[in-house]
Formats: structure tokens, C-alpha cells, sequence
């Protein structure tokens, strides 16, 4: 199970940082997805991480404002979302799946486990 947290109301080049705390899977053999959903439109990857944080992957239009990390002691994956546009607006999910070594996933679906979603709305 994922639970996601940390949406809400930003301004323009605002921050907010988004979590996602696992259980019910072994999270630190698991690379952890960011991703998100915008109405009327598909799925789209925000950021991935490895398993052991060492390796991350961005969409283009976020590289540069968004940071994904993990803390696998407490096996919780964030979002630091700075700089924020208003066409960052959309419900943002956290997902996961269990990967060997170093391998890296990043498309929706390569995904197993997902969680609820958290609205997030950059607006003046």
C-alpha cells in the first residue's frame, strides 16, 4: 500500500514537497516512481529512484525544480517540487515496483503498486 501526501494550493514559483509512505512491500528493493495526472490528460512520468537513491530520472519539463528522494529506513519517497508552474497542476500518484540490482523503470507502465493520488494546484 501507498499513501501519498503533501497536495495542496501553491502560487506560481512556489514549493511543495510531497511524501509517500509504503507498506506492505519491501521498499527498499523497489524503485519509486512520481507521477502525474492532469485533467483531460494522460498519465505522465514526474521522476523515478533507484533502490538505493543513487539514480534518478526526470521528466524534461521538471528537471531542474523537482527532486525525488527516499529514506528507506522509513520507507518514504518525497517530491520536492520548487519553482513551481501552473502547469504543474494535477492529481500527483506515487507507485513502485520491485526490481533487481540497479535497474531502473520510469514509464506508468512499468509499474506495479500505486497510490491514491494527491491534488496538486499551482494557481494565483
Amino acid at each position: 500500500q501507498l499513501q501519498a501526501s503533501g497536495g495542496g494550493l501553491v502560487q506560481p514559483g512556489g514549493s511543495l514537497r510531497l511524501s509517500c509512505e509504503a507498506s506492505g512491500l519491501t521498499f527498499s528493493r523497489s524503485v519509486m516512481g512520481w507521477f502525474r495526472q492532469a485533467p483531460g490528460k494522460e498519465r505522465e512520468s514526474v521522476a523515478a529512484v533507484s533502490r538505493s537513491g543513487g539514480t534518478t530520472l526526470y521528466a524534461d519539463s521538471v528537471k531542474g525544480r523537482f527532486t525525488i528522494s527516499r529514506d528507506n529506513a522509513k520507507k518514504t519517497v518525497f517530491l520536492q517540487m520548487n519553482s513551481m508552474k501552473l502547469e504543474d497542476t494535477a492529481v500527483y500518484f506515487c507507485a513502485a515496483r520491485h526490481a533487481i540490482s540497479s535497474a531502473m523503470y520510469s514509464r506508468p507502465g512499468d509499474f506495479v503498486y500505486w497510490g491514491q493520488g494527491t491534488l496538486v494546484t499551482v494557481s494565483s
